[in-house]
């Protein structure tokens, strides 16, 4: 069995934890081990916290020709037997070419920003962050699923 689930969430800071609960409570419900719902949780609120800072239409960068979707955001969730895949997808202006050639380049451990991606690479087993010329960014990661005895979606 598998499933799958999409949220168009306004691009404000109130939707991080809202992103995160609606995931977790479908980790609960399908039977994912705990450890492995928690390391998604705190990838997708990295995700989603970087789209709501950096997220916005082409006015929030200072490019000409505002966007009409830079409020929102979009989160997908796909779940089968086996793993786990999160997109988190925005309308701002992309990554910067060098994130997106070489994403392990990290910020110095005194930055005050930066280390939102760093953190999902560490907890994801399969991290991607790209541009979707003229539409924004996206980030997609995805882990090996564990499951609890009895979990409903677990593989047989």
């Amino acid at each position: 069995m598998s499933m799958w689930w999409s949220l168009h969430l306004r691009r404000e800071a109130a939707s991080v934890p809202l992103a995160r609960r609606f995931l977790l409570g479908t980790m609960e419900t399908a039977g994912v081990d705990p450890d492995i719902s928690y390391d998604l949780s705190v990838a997708l609120s990295e995700a989603c916290a970087n789209a709501v800072e950096h997220g916005g239409g082409r006015e929030d960068s200072g490019y000409e020709q505002p966007r009409t979707d830079s409020g929102q955001y979009r989160v997908t969730a796909y779940l089968d037997g086996e793993k786990c895949r999160i997109e988190v997808a925005d309308s701002g202006p992309g990554f910067p070419v060098r994130r997106v050639l070489r994403p392990a380049a990290h910020p110095l451990p005194t930055a005050e920003s930066g280390r939102g991606l760093g953190l999902i690479e560490q907890l994801a087993d399969h991290v991607h962050f790209g541009n979707r010329p003229g539409r924004g960014a996206v980030v997609s990661f995805d882990k090996v699923l564990k499951w609890r005895e009895g979990a409903l979606l677990m593989v047989s």
